[in-house]
């Protein structure tokens, strides 16, 4: 009561100042949102069986006491992401939200008392804010630079409020949601339509804090909002178009928490801006979809369109390399992987309310930490019990679009006599909206140190204030966006669709066939048909495992058929160092220019150019211990060439990459093919290399048109393989036959591997 009787005299001003709302509440007790009273008391009694659960309440506390040492800071905002005010407030909203659960679980007033401070600062500051000066974005906010942020706040904030709310006077209860509460969600909602009402995830943060707070203070008005989106008479006039995500359905806005669950994900759960998106968006969907169970479980939130959110967080744990970090997919920073905190708490709730998956156990483990909640407790619990069994990645594909007739991404894995995992990733998803690349057709591929060819990702430095304000640098467009920039094929030196978004998001490419039944040959393929005019790509990815390789080999076909003479740039992003060629090149030594004027090309200086000697041209490159090949035909014609990002960057914004670019000109149609082989490793303590030269001698397209595409690829030993496919027929009943010289293929199925 120490803690009670210190506010009267401030609490007697409270009460004297405030008009009262008049509002019907939900019947409700606190905490009801995340926590809930019962599964407060059931932490409480058995906190000895959970270790783990009890390793981090402990440095959740250890890291609050240290911040109510230091006193609330609650400064007037003026920076971007990076910059004091902006990391403060952002502090803040975690330290609030596990006060509230450590009020919650060891009863000490001091955290509830140092909500209630904080909270009443944040009352008298937030009447006082206009926009945040910056005013750089579509939806600026006040607290933050942008709305998305202050919706981060708000959805971290009406849990420590939930935690508190009982303790807290009814005065107090008032004035916060007077000044504060309603102010901000009618801020992010009623004021900023074009950030609340669209399919996005910066609205899934904006619905979900509005309906989280709406569920606290027993608004069902809020809450409807959050789930249903705005009213159309409620979007001024300019707002109301289908641009940026928005969605309109017989005339009528389709917006809100639900049409987020309807589409942004496909039927598989992959969600359509990209693993890195949903990495940041699956916490307010799972938070706002928990706090749903506990106060309307009659709305089956987790049932909802057959367990999309369920799929969403097995889809997120699927799309990521064999160490766990997402594939950067669109507008994606690399690194950021299953330790995400958002990952802690998708992985626990989805462990909880979804089926008790042992295999989410050792995630959990790898975490080394658990979300403060009852779904987290109990992952603590079964942990403690040994329950774990390991979580195992496989070859799958994902559906892109709310039809899932967008395209997709089709994932290979396999591992080698060596017991690395190769892992391939091939892009044929739809434009990802805003945040989307264009990069159709392209792929990447890592093992199990990380990346060996790669995507850039997005050029920009989260939360680095030095490097733009952490926001997307210029670089971003100019660089990561363009076709270049990825490991497909640039026609005419252009960008897909000229670079326009809007004309990308009109179309998708088209899934042809993807085949992982067999343990040995896994195969994806699609097509695009829109990304140039008159144009059609068409892209097969095969990785093969045979006992005399080391690791897995990739089989890349590419073919263009086209109305007219064009000239193609296929680059491989490749990582590493340069050891040798089969080919002669001249290097420049002294100087170096770019490689053209603009859509990415301004940015890359060519180091070298060569032509091949014989018909195919193959490099070797060392990287993280590790010797790779790539064997790809070549005519006579074809221009070979390194290049190296880092042109016309007077601020130093972008990785200095190397690329190594095969440049065919003055051609219809043609098909490129290609071989990699992972084949060697490098013991810097023994100074002994092994298996330092790769296997495969040559590849040799021996037919390609419209209708067959048939390669060969030979070893130095002289073991040869013919790979044969139907271009335009994926029936697994078709027989084919094509007759190529004096030698006749056939074989049934659209596609078909033979060792000759």
């Amino acid at each position: 009561m120490l803690y009670k009787t210190k506010y009267l005299i401030r609490l007697l001003i409270i009460t004297l100042s405030v008009d009262m709302i008049d509002i019907t509440l939900i019947a409700q007790n606190h905490p009801n949102l995340i926590l809930t009273k019962p599964g407060v008391e059931k932490i409480r009694g058995n906190m000895d069986a959970a270790p783990l659960f009890a390793q981090t309440l402990a440095a959740a506390q250890n890291e609050v006491d240290a911040e109510i040492d230091e006193g609330i800071a609650v400064p007037v905002p003026k920076d971007m992401a990076g910059g004091y005010t902006h990391e403060r407030h952002k502090k803040n909203f975690f330290i609030l939200q596990k006060a509230g659960v450590l009020f919650q679980l060891t009863g000490e007033e001091k955290y509830a008392a140092y909500i209630r401070d904080m909270l009443l600062d944040y009352a008298k500051l937030y009447p006082t804010l206009g926009l945040h000066p910056t005013n750089r974005s579509y939806a600026t906010g006040k607290i933050f630079w942008q709305c998305l942020n202050d919706a981060n706040w708000l959805v971290y904030v009406s849990q420590a409020y939930d935690c508190v709310y009982e303790w807290l006077e009814p005065a107090e209860r008032a004035l916060l949601e007077k000044d504060l509460f309603r102010p901000m969600a009618d801020f992010l909602s009623l004021e900023n339509p074009r950030f609340f009402n669209r399919i996005h995830n910066h609205s899934t943060w904006a619905n979900a804090a509005v309906g989280m707070i709406g569920l606290v203070m027993g608004d069902e008005g809020l809450v409807k909002r959050a789930l249903y989106g705005l009213e159309d008479d409620q979007i001024p006039e300019d707002a109301r178009d289908n641009d940026g995500g928005f969605i309109k359905i017989e005339g009528k806005n389709v917006a809100g928490f639900l049409a987020q669950l309807d589409y942004s994900f496909s039927p598989d759960g992959h969600f359509t801006e990209g693993p890195y998106y949903l990495r940041y968006a699956i916490y307010p969907y799972l938070l706002f979809a928990k706090s749903l169970v506990n106060h309307k479980p009659d709305l089956g939130i987790l049932e909802y369109r057959d367990g999309i959110l369920t799929k969403s967080v097995y889809a997120l744990l699927y799309q990521s390399d064999p160490r766990g970090a997402f594939f950067p997919i669109n507008d994606a920073q690399k690194g950021m992987s299953w330790l995400a905190r958002e990952l802690v708490a998708a992985v626990d709730i989805t462990y909880f309310h979804a089926g008790d998956d042992p295999t989410l156990l050792s995630i959990a483990e790898k975490q080394s930490k658990v979300f403060l909640d009852e779904a987290g407790f109990q992952v603590a619990i079964d942990l403690a019990q040994n329950k774990a069994q390991p979580f195992a990645h496989q070859s799958i594909e994902y559906r892109d679009g709310d039809d899932g007739k967008k395209g997709g991404l089709g994932i290979l894995r396999m591992n080698g006599t060596s017991n690395s995992e190769l892992c391939l990733v091939m892009k044929y998803a739809a434009h990802g909206m805003g945040h989307g690349h264009f990069d159709r057709l392209s792929y990447a591929l890592y093992d199990d140190d990380g990346e060996v060819i790669q995507d850039y990702g997005s050029a920009r430095w989260v939360n680095i204030d030095q490097k733009g304000g952490g926001r997307y640098l210029p670089e971003n467009k100019t660089w990561a966006k363009q076709t270049i920039a990825h490991n497909t094929v640039t026609v005419n030196e252009k960008t897909q669709f000229k670079g326009k978004v809007k004309a990308a998001e009109q179309q998708h490419p088209s899934r042809y066939f993807f085949d992982a039944s067999n343990p040995n040959v896994a195969v994806v393929s699609a097509k695009e048909t829109s990304a140039y005019s008159g144009t059609e790509l068409h892209r097969t990815m095969v990785m093969i495992n045979d006992e005399q390789f080391r690791n897995p080999l990739i089989l890349d076909l590419f073919r263009v058929e086209a109305t007219d003479s064009q000239q193609y740039d296929l680059p491989w992003w490749f990582q590493g160092h340069l050891l040798s060629t089969n080919f002669d090149y001249t290097a420049e030594t002294s100087s170096l220019s770019t490689m053209g004027e603009a859509h990415g090309y301004q940015h890359l200086w060519k180091e070298a150019e060569g032509k091949a000697k014989e018909e195919c041209a193959q490099i070797c490159w060392f990287y993280e211990g590790k010797f790779f090949t790539l064997t790809r035909d070549a005519q006579a014609d074809d221009a070979l060439i390194f290049a190296r990002l880092g042109a016309n960057d007077p601020d130093f914004n972008l990785r200095h990459d190397p690329a190594f670019i095969l440049r065919r000109e003055n051609t219809k149609s043609t098909l490129f093919a290609s071989v990699f082989e992972s084949h060697g490793t490098y013991n810097p303590v023994r100074e002994i290399p092994e298996h330092p030269f790769g296997s495969i001698q040559n590849v040799t397209p021996l037919y390609g048109d419209a209708q067959y595409c048939i390669v060969s690829f030979e070893t130095k030993g002289g073991r040869e393989w013919v790979f044969m496919m139907a271009n335009q027929n994926a029936s697994t009943d078709a027989q084919h036959h094509v007759q190529v010289g004096e030698k006749t293929f056939e074989w049934r199925g659209v596609y078909a591997l033979e060792e000759k």
